[in-house]
């Protein structure tokens, strides 16, 4: 199967993705893809709550799937202001759209890290 990641968005190699959001200075977090296929259906979600600070590369939530338990990583620092609440009653969005009603948090950064990888790289350490 192959994966393509959108080009809008920078990755950590742990498989979370960073995008510019709607608001300035706001990146959106979620997971890609290819690390929602690797889990298998999701079925619950664990989040910081708004007002909260997370640090790059620092773990931020959980994911839980069928098969796995995994750790969520920060792609960029800087305080929590949205979390889609959503994904607490219907967590398999992270499935189902994992770069789009699936995205998990909201966060006011400063900068951007310089460990992210483009889609280019990203795809490379998937391939």
């Amino acid at each position: 199967m192959s994966f393509e990641p959108p080009t809008d968005r920078r990755y950590l190699e742990s498989h979370e993705w960073a995008a510019p959001a709607e608001a300035d200075g706001r990146v959106r977090i979620g997971i890609t893809d290819f690390a929602q296929d690797e889990l298998g259906d999701v079925v619950f979600v664990e989040l910081p709550d708004e007002g909260e600070t997370i640090e790059a590369g620092e773990e931020f939530g959980v994911i839980e799937s069928i098969k796995a338990v995994s750790d969520l990583y920060a792609p960029v620092s800087g305080e929590v202001v949205a979390v889609n609440e959503t994904l607490f009653d219907s967590p398999e969005l992270v499935n189902d759209d994992p770069f789009g009603e699936g995205w998990m948090l909201e966060v006011e950064t400063e900068a951007e890290s310089d460990d992210l990888l483009s889609a280019e790289e990203y795809e490379k350490q998937i391939a």
